[in-house]
């Protein structure tokens, strides 16, 4: 079972499978009577241990408060990861 955070929100995530792998994970799904999205996370969260993007404003729900900066589109690395 994939270990996640009591109020870590789920986000919707599309992946594209080969189609063979795509039946083959909705068997094993199957056969331990769990969801291919909870076999995907729990495929994801072992594959990955230990692994942290630690705190990455990248990764916020919210970046700006306000209108967006005109250059944002060039300059969002400056917007991001400069100290303010």
């Amino acid at each position: 079972m994939a270990v996640m955070g009591k109020s870590e929100a789920m986000k919707r995530t599309t992946i594209m499978l080969p189609e063979t792998l795509r039946r083959r994970a909705a068997f094993r799904a199957r056969q331990r009577g769990i969801s291919l999205g909870e076999l995907i996370r729990d495929s994801l969260d072992a594959a990955l241990p230990g692994v942290s993007y630690g705190h990455d404003p990248l990764f916020e729900d919210v970046v700006f408060d306000g209108p967006a900066p005109r250059d944002l589109s060039a300059k969002h690395d400056k917007y991001l990861y400069e100290k303010k």
